[in-house]
């Protein structure tokens, strides 16, 4: 089995895992974005969009409340009974994002609410959204900025490396940071044929509120695929070090409703050529 799809059956395995938990932990954050990608890509009432990596849904349903004529498409039948369950009114389809299973032209918009950083090939990834939009058509994304912004992620991320131990066994994936870069983007996504020069890349902060100091350790660990199989690779002792590491950090984030953490991610869109 190649790199590529090693990582490609970890990630969907994992999603098939977690897909429960993910939605009770992640969507309160990951939703707050979706307004401003539908923004972004100038969602209107009739519209075909394409919501990849649709996970529970929410983001499909968003676009379907402006009025576009949203599906959504995911690799997680986990995660597709989810967003049957909660829109039933809704169409999803099961299926792979390197291999859209939609004619050429078929969408006016296609999104991606961060499912890049889970792809194994996120260029493929990026030319089936181009191939599956009519000309004048916008394709969007979201992904979270570094750590030093973002900091949910980072504070688990410095409190591995700081007290952990390398993790041996999991498939290595596609560079997490790559696309925070905005000069990336716009050589990423000009390669695969969208206008270089319509590339536009903004950034957004909000606070995640958090109930606990070690809400970030748990929901890293029981409700996320990468992170989740580095902590739990490792030894008892070194997860202990590891929790308490972050509930330290997020100890400096407390107000009298809970945890208040800086999160930050950018917004990437592009065009075709009309």
């Amino acid at each position: 089995m190649s790199g590529v799809d090693a990582f490609a059956r970890f990630e969907h395995d994992g999603w098939e895992r977690v897909a429960t938990r993910y939605d009770a932990v992640w969507t309160g954050l990951t939703t707050r974005f979706a307004d401003l990608l539908l923004d972004a890509v100038g969602v209107a009432s009739g519209m075909w969009l394409l919501d990849v990596a649709c996970g529970p849904g929410h983001v499909t349903a968003a676009a379907a409340r402006r009025g576009a004529r949203s599906l959504g498409l995911d690799f997680s039948a986990a995660m597709l009974e989810i967003a049957h369950a909660r829109y039933p009114d809704l169409e999803f389809h099961r299926g792979d994002a390197a291999h859209l299973p939609f004619a050429d032209r078929a969408f006016d918009r296609v999104v991606m609410n961060f499912g890049v950083l889970h792809l194994p090939d996120p260029d493929r990834g990026f030319a089936e959204a181009r191939r599956v939009l009519r000309p004048g058509g916008s394709y969007g994304f979201t992904v979270w900025t570094g750590p030093e912004r973002n900091r949910g992620m980072g504070i688990v991320a410095e409190a591995v490396e700081a007290e952990g131990r390398p993790a041996a066994g999991i498939p290595e994936g596609p560079d997490r940071l790559r696309f925070a870069d905005g000069r990336e983007c716009r050589r990423a996504l000009g390669a695969v044929g969208f206008a270089p020069h319509s590339v536009a890349f903004a950034t957004h902060e909000i606070v995640w509120t958090v109930p606990s100091a070690t809400f970030l350790f748990e929901a890293q660990r029981d409700a996320a695929v990468r992170t989740a199989a580095v902590l739990t690779a490792q030894p008892p002792e070194a997860q202990a070090r590891i929790r308490a590491a972050v509930e330290r950090e997020a100890e400096r984030y407390a107000t009298a409703d809970g945890f208040a953490i800086p999160m930050a991610a950018h917004v990437v869109t592009a065009v075709v050529e009309a």
